[in-house]
């Protein structure tokens, strides 16, 4: 069964709204694990409106699963990588000022970029996944980089998954077939829901683990938090 990772970033989002340290970020990590999950992914930026840098390095002392730091790799995001050493880092192509991540890498364009980055994370351990839409030469070139993983960018799934599953998901299942056959695993990521969760992990082929939290956290505030990560493990399972 595919893996639940559980993003915090919206619980950084609501803290950071007041002051303070309500709601506890690092309780909330704690207690999305005690709940089920599997893994906890933060996506630190610059201007730190969500998680801090210092969230990261304090949450590297109570994540006990999986910890899986997302973002653009420039030289304070690899310092900081390099320092937590974390199971996994997801490059992310997103500018300084995004609002969220929009868009996966041209791994072509920038192939040496990447190369190099992620030489620099194999170096210290850490398993590297690249953030990419589905574009076979994309995914091809990323086999190239020296990357361990994909994250597939769904938000085109969830978008297009109302109108018609089966044309949503066919791209995806398309892109699955192509990062075998380059020996990559694959992830998935961005705008999966209670919705169309389940759908996208029975027809993708070899998905490892999904990152979510926007919708969960969102649906945590009708159903509880551990209700919650219930409801998205039983997803994924099938």
């Amino acid at each position: 069964m595919p893996r639940l990772s559980v993003n915090i970033n919206k619980i950084a989002t609501l803290r950071n709204a007041r002051g303070g340290n309500i709601p506890d970020v690092l309780k909330a990590a704690i207690d999305c694990e005690r709940f089920g999950a599997q893994g906890i992914t933060v996506h630190p930026r610059p201007d730190e409106r969500h998680i801090r840098y210092q969230d990261v390095h304090e949450l590297k002392n109570v994540v006990k699963t999986e910890f899986n730091i997302e973002g653009y790799p420039n030289k304070q995001f690899m310092d900081l990588v390099c320092s937590i050493k974390p199971q996994q880092v997801t490059l992310v192509p997103d500018p300084p000022g995004v609002l969220t991540s929009n868009a996966g890498w041209d791994t072509v364009k920038n192939e040496t970029f990447l190369s190099e980055v992620i030489a620099e994370f194999k170096r210290n351990g850490i398993r590297t996944s690249v953030f990419i839409e589905t574009e076979a030469c994309m995914i091809e070139n990323a086999a190239k980089t020296g990357a361990d993983r994909l994250e597939l960018y769904t938000e085109s799934y969830a978008h297009d998954f109302p109108a018609g599953k089966e044309k949503a998901i066919q791209p995806f299942a398309d892109a699955a077939i192509v990062a075998k056959g380059v020996g990559l695993g694959l992830n998935a990521g961005h705008d999966l829901s209670l919705e169309n969760l389940k759908y996208f992990a029975e027809n993708i082929p070899g998905l490892l683990e999904v990152s979510i939290g926007h919708a969960l956290i969102s649906d945590a505030l009708y159903f509880g938090l551990e209700n919650t990560i219930q409801m998205y493990l039983r997803q994924l399972r099938f």
